[in-house]
């Protein structure tokens, strides 16, 4: 049975934790897949790349409202397709072949399961061990508990993120089933591309995780794009002999069906840890089946360690990368290659962003959220199209809201939708972080103008703070 120093289960983060201070341990790593993880292969990373050319088709389809106007674009699929793949898979393939070089690496392919005390039994059948594990195998994606629907299955049309990026072909119709940020993200894409897109949500808006009119503005403004279709419900699904779906819907209209070539099911997503009988070696999941970890990221067994999506509620990559920067500062100490005090993990101030159109970002509790635990707050609401840059871009949608403390003066939250919301926000998303006043932030610094970060100045110089004795 072979025993290593260290076990790493997973290789998105996971497989960045081979520092320096690690090198020359007797390391092994588990993949089941494609290296490189969620993020790199069919996340974060190529679904942005896809939001970039849907967006420049929007942006030419609203020029005309600052006086240009484009002729009717030409989408190349297989071009955009391939201009994504061909810049991922060779990264994937090198980060493999690059742990394959290293002497002290071990990589498995294959899965595993817990049989033990950081004992690990892979499918190829093989048995391995640790002196310490790390568990950061990520998530799956989910199907909905609808016959017909409950496992994704690409070749008969019923895809998740996980696949439908990969099409050989942009089909004519598309149904998209939920209203969360991956489906938004793919509503606009897809749309944008020429696919007429049919995006169902059971709640009365999208993006219902974010301030309330946030996902409010953004339901009004994607609904004027493609045919959303909200508090709506899900009932029937089936394939036609013909190849298209039937999806049977209720909602304030009553019943009705939708068809098309192509399902994409974005429906949430589950954390592998069930996958690996984590339970079996000692490591306890919570009521939602994420691996319980402490702030040094330890779970519940001795010796045994985790990170991103598997223990994470957040599922986000930079948080995976916050956390596996604090697992490898911590398996130092735990190797002896390091004297430094234990790192905690910082999950203060978490912001996330939607790359649909117009973008979305935040960090922080919203409104309701606040008011619900009874923490006081003062608060501004700041139009993009009240500053100077977002006269230029004729924004009529797009605004920041930020809370702040009454008592401190400090950032509480940010919430966005406009232009590049996601790098507009990150001054507060600094500030919050490191405990700065409003004010200082807003009169301590120069703010370009006319810039769009004015928007940010404005939304803190308009805070009204109560007077001090």
């Amino acid at each position: 049975m072979p025993h290593h120093d260290l076990v790493i289960i997973g290789t998105g983060s996971g497989n960045s934790l081979i520092t320096p201070e690690l090198e020359g341990l007797d390391i092994a790593i588990i993949e089941e897949g494609t290296f490189g993880g969620t993020c790199l292969n069919v996340g974060c990373i190529p679904t942005k790349m896809f939001v970039l050319p849907a967006d420049r088709v929007v942006e030419a389809q609203e020029s005309p409202r600052l006086g240009v106007t484009f002729p009717d674009p030409t989408v190349d699929w297989p071009g955009i397709r391939d201009r994504v793949f061909r810049r991922i898979d060779p990264i994937a393939a090198g980060g493999e072949a690059y742990r394959r070089s290293q002497t002290f690496v071990t990589v498995y392919a294959a899965t595993a399961r817990f049989v033990g005390e950081r004992r690990l039994a892979l499918s190829t059948g093989e048995e391995v061990t640790g002196d310490q594990v790390v568990v950061a195998a990520g998530s799956r994606a989910l199907g909905l508990p609808i016959d017909g629907l409950r496992t994704p299955d690409p070749e008969r049309g019923l895809h998740t993120s996980d696949t439908v990026m990969r099409l050989d072909a942009l089909p004519d119709r598309m149904i998209i089933l939920g209203g969360g940020f991956v489906g938004c993200e793919f509503a606009h894409v897809f749309s944008a591309l020429g696919v007429a897109v049919t995006q169902i949500q059971r709640s009365a808006t999208v993006l219902t995780k974010e301030e309330a009119e946030i996902g409010k503005r953004y339901t009004d403004l994607a609904r004027d794009r493609y045919d959303l279709r909200v508090a709506t419900g899900v009932t029937a699904a089936r394939r036609t002999e013909s190849g298209t779906w039937q999806i049977d819907v209720t909602g304030p209209e009553g019943d009705a069906m939708v068809e098309a070539e192509i399902v994409l099911i974005a429906a949430g997503r589950q954390p592998n840890g069930d996958r690996l009988d984590v339970t079996a070696g000692g490591i306890e999941l919570d009521a939602t089946g994420h691996v319980i970890v402490d702030a040094e990221q330890h779970t519940t067994a001795e010796g045994v360690w985790a990170l991103g999506d598997v223990c994470s509620h957040w599922q986000l990559k930079h948080v995976a990368n916050h956390e596996a920067r604090v697992v490898a500062h911590n398996l130092a100490i735990a190797f002896g290659r390091s004297t430094a005090h234990p790192m905690e993990a910082d999950h203060r101030f978490v912001p996330h962003a939607v790359f649909g159109h117009p973008q979305v970002a935040a960090f922080g509790p919203t409104r309701a959220e606040l008011e619900a635990s009874g923490t006081a707050y003062v608060t501004k609401t700041q139009n993009f199209g009240d500053v100077a840059y977002g006269w230029a871009l004729e924004d009529t949608s797009g605004f920041l809201t930020v809370h702040a403390s009454p008592v401190t003066q400090q950032i509480l939250a940010a919430h966005c939708i406009g232009p590049m919301a996601s790098t507009v926000i990150q001054p507060l998303i600094q500030a919050a972080s490191f405990g700065q006043k409003a004010i200082d932030i807003a009169r301590g610094q120069y703010w370009i103008h006319p810039a769009l970060s004015e928007v940010v100045e404005n939304a803190l110089l308009g805070l009204e703070f109560p007077e001090s004795d």
